[in-house]
């Protein structure tokens, strides 16, 4: 039976008009609206394209938006000086600081800069503790969508074996944390693999949920994943023969093994810019 299609944009769809309805509920009883503030810096065209969708889908849920665009050649210490001063307005509720940063510029250093209670990409290390302890203010993005998918599709995490291919701060780590956690979504045991681990094939269809998030393109055969498997795909690339964005899997080889997959684009992607809309929202109600 061929893979069910994990439909990531109608299932963002649903949750933005969930999330508009809370935020005009937010509204209605507070008089405040939820403001977030991105910050580009350079001229990356994907990150351009990437912040003009934010502010598309923060004008659908009725969420505050500002972009401070700044010019490649800005110093380090002028962009701390800026989000210093979004850390101190109140009616600034998130501040997001679009990667990647020109060389310049340390990454870490500005993401640690950035207030926890507005921090609403969840990269700061005080965020990223407390979902280590099961108490998370915000989840970060890209892994609470791939979490979400699993949730609206039925796909039981519970006493499942989960293999997160690939060790990022931004997903990988995070994501494993998430999945291991008591609750919905969670109590699944974890595996995380990456570039140096050994018999990987081996690992990966042992997988009953198996995330890529290796940033390579196709990476993931047929081969390596287990009839039955649930495959979410994170991964975002330019397959250099087409031009096509396609992601870590080999899509259609998988479409006659995996029970159930996300295709790319169409898959995690409008996930992730949903649940930065949450993490607004509730950024802005813990400002209360």
């Amino acid at each position: 039976m061929p893979a069910k299609i994990i439909d990531g944009k109608a299932i963002a769809a649903d949750l933005r008009e969930k999330i508009a309805a809370d935020v005009a509920e937010f509204h209605a009883s507070t008089s405040v609206t939820p403001h977030l503030v991105a910050i580009l810096v350079g001229d990356d065209q994907a990150s351009a394209v990437y912040v003009r969708n934010k502010e598309a889908d923060c004008a659908k849920v009725g969420i505050k938006s500002t972009l401070h665009r700044l010019p490649a050649e800005t110093t380090q210490a002028d962009l701390l000086e800026l989000i210093q001063s979004l850390n101190h307005y109140p009616d600034v509720h998130g501040i997001l600081c679009q990667l990647p940063l020109p060389a310049q510029i340390d990454e870490q250093t500005i993401l640690d800069s950035i207030d926890p209670s507005k921090d609403v990409d969840a990269f700061h290390p005080e965020n990223v503790g407390r979902i280590a302890q099961g108490r998370p203010r915000f989840l970060p993005c890209t892994p609470h969508g791939c979490q979400h998918l699993l949730i609206a599709s039925g796909i039981e995490t519970k006493g499942a074996h989960a293999v997160v291919l690939g060790r990022s701060e931004i997903v990988g780590k995070p994501l494993a944390m998430m999945l291991m956690q008591r609750g919905a979504g969670g109590d699944a045991t974890v595996t995380i693999c990456h570039s140096r681990t050994k018999g990987l094939s081996e690992i990966t269809r042992q997988a009953d949920i198996l995330i890529a998030a290796i940033g390579k393109t196709k990476f993931v055969t047929a081969d390596m994943v287990k009839p039955g498997a649930a495959v979410i795909d994170v991964g975002i690339n330019r397959d250099e023969s087409t031009g096509k964005l396609v992601g870590d899997v080999d899509y259609e080889a998988l479409l006659d093994v995996a029970s159930a997959i996300t295709p790319v684009p169409g898959g995690v992607g409008p996930m992730t810019r949903a649940m930065l809309l949450r993490n607004t929202l509730t950024a802005a109600k813990l400002s209360r």
